[in-house]
């Protein structure tokens, strides 16, 4: 099936990323004892877990047969590799997940980030795993299909895909959560209008019920090759630039209210599912054990990343201190403690554990970017224009390291931009060519996409910066003010003119016909 057709740009194919690895052996050549945790890594994810190797394998297995099921469906090579492997970490309890976000709500069974320094997922090991799936199809469509989707579809494409089930002949597709069906049944639902806008609307009504239509508009879309046909219309129309309502009803003949009514009878009857007769392969895998450090340290320079409150600061690195002395001279530890130093304690007492760490790995990327990154924040305080620019050319020496030693990450090239930007001819053709490939190995980034709409805009290529910005201005969980702004300059539109055209979906979702909940079951 191929619901994304020749509108949808494709992104470079590029090599993996190396990722954090603890070293054989320390300097003296002596092993390390081993921690509980193990690394798994395919062809296209990294998975760490602290629990036992068989279901890691039997993990790692079905996440590679998911990923190449979604490309069959989307109508891609399914023996291609995506340009960086995706790390997960699984954990056996909610404190695993607290270690990465101590702030995170209760009932959260995972969760994906995608930060400038690392992108990301982690959830509870033995539990479901349709969270994870759903995130990585939100993760798989960002990277493969960078387009202006209404926020509606994006969400009904991961909820229709996190309950795909592999099988080992077979994997089942278009079954539905008990939870979303619960809701169908018993609320009022959200007008549809409301829900069909490019974007989430924060006066929107019957906000609950945003997710289970989500997904039971694009089931009911998927489920029939003719109205495939007219979701791929739909889509066009919308991402040209449509009224999200009116290029519904020319796709598919039906008003806010007929659509209500038909998606009222499908939910109604028996919502079919697929079994798809498939079997791949299993994927080559490595597993190895990581060093002792890794059981206090693993998780917690994954909170590193993630980033932590003013006010948690000071405590952060404190932790950090603690848990690094447990561990002298080890690649982790001390990687682990030059980033706490430099972002939340003392950034001075961030050079030596990262120098240490380059004097074991001479080619360590991460701890070359954190130098760099030292040396550009000092650039940024410097007194003189002369301090400034020495310090630029040894960000500029540390990140040509980083680049040379692999020339796939993204937050590398991130950094080479950020060192240039300001600087003499800014931004000039390798600039964008630097930020381009940023974005084509981290599209899931918004950073990466906010740079490269910012050069485009400078350079009068507004019309390419649009659906760069669109996916971030339309994203249900995290919309981006900051990316809402450039598009309205980009599109040569004001906030007035976007209020009323918010204005006037809100008006035709007061339109639509009274809308009463069915007490029929929502089907197998």
């Amino acid at each position: 099936m191929k619901l994304f057709n020749a509108m949808l740009l494709r992104l470079k194919r590029g090599a993996a990323v190396s990722v954090l690895s603890a070293l054989a052996a320390t300097a003296a050549g002596v092993a390390p004892a081993h921690a509980d945790w193990l690394k798994a890594e395919s062809e296209r994810f990294i998975v760490y877990s602290d629990g036992g190797e068989s279901k890691l394998r039997d993990f790692v297995q079905e996440l590679e047969a998911y990923d190449r099921f979604l490309r069959l469906r989307m109508g891609l090579d399914v023996n291609e590799a995506p340009p960086r492997k995706l790390p997960i970490y699984l954990v056996a309890s909610r404190r695993g997940l607290t270690q990465v976000r101590p702030d995170l709500p209760e009932n959260v069974a995972g969760f994906y980030m995608a930060t400038d320094e690392d992108i990301f997922g982690i959830a509870l090991r033995d539990q479901t795993v349709n969270t994870l799936k759903h995130e990585y199809a939100h993760h798989f469509m960002m990277q493969n299909f960078s387009y202006p989707y209404p926020g509606w579809f994006v969400e009904g494409f991961a909820e229709y895909y996190a309950t795909v089930e592999v099988e080992k002949s077979r994997i089942l597709v278009g079954k539905y959560n008990e939870n979303r069906a619960y809701w169908l049944q018993a609320a009022s639902w959200m007008p549809m209008a409301e829900l069909l806008s490019k974007r989430p609307l924060e006066r929107a009504r019957n906000r609950d019920t945003y997710y289970p239509l989500a997904w039971l508009l694009t089931h009911w879309f998927i489920g029939d090759a003719d109205r495939q046909k007219a979701l791929d219309a739909y889509l066009r129309d919308v991402g040209a630039g449509g009224d999200p309502v009116e290029a519904m009803e020319r796709a598919t003949g039906l008003n806010p209210t007929e659509l209500q009514r038909t998606l009222r009878r499908y939910m109604n009857g028996r919502i079919p599912y697929q079994a798809v007769t498939v079997a791949y392969p299993p994927a080559p895998l490595t597993v190895t054990r990581l060093p002792r450090s890794a059981d206090d340290l693993l998780l917690l320079n994954q909170r590193l990343k993630v980033g932590v409150p003013e006010d948690k600061r000071a405590a952060t690195a404190e932790e950090v201190r603690r848990a690094t002395a447990r561990h002298p001279d080890d690649p982790l530890a001390l990687l682990a403690l030059g980033h706490a130093e430099l972002h939340f304690g003392d950034p001075a007492a961030a050079e030596a554990p990262l120098q240490r760490l380059l004097a074991l790995d001479p080619n360590h990327v991460e701890a070359l970017q954190y130098l760099a990154r030292a040396r550009l924040k000092a650039a940024e305080d410097a007194d003189s224009l002369e301090e400034t620019d020495r310090l630029s050319g040894e960000a500029r020496a540390f990140l040509h390291r980083a680049y040379r030693a692999d020339d796939a990450n993204y937050a590398t090239l991130l950094l080479i931009a950020e060192n240039r930007n300001g600087g003499e001819g800014y931004p000039n053709d390798n600039d964008v060519a630097v930020l381009e490939q940023a974005f084509a190995l981290a599209p899931q980034l918004g950073e990466a996409r906010i740079n490269l709409a910012q050069v485009l805009m400078i350079r009068d290529r507004n019309a390419e910066a649009v659906p760069l910005l669109e996916p971030l201005v339309n994203d249900p969980h995290r919309p981006s003010a900051g990316a809402r702004a450039l598009l309205l300059r980009a599109k040569g539109m004001t906030e007035a003119e976007a209020d009323a055209e918010e204005a006037e979906i809100l008006k035709k979702g007061e339109a639509e016909g009274e809308d009463t909940p069915s007490d029929s079951p929502a089907g197998d």
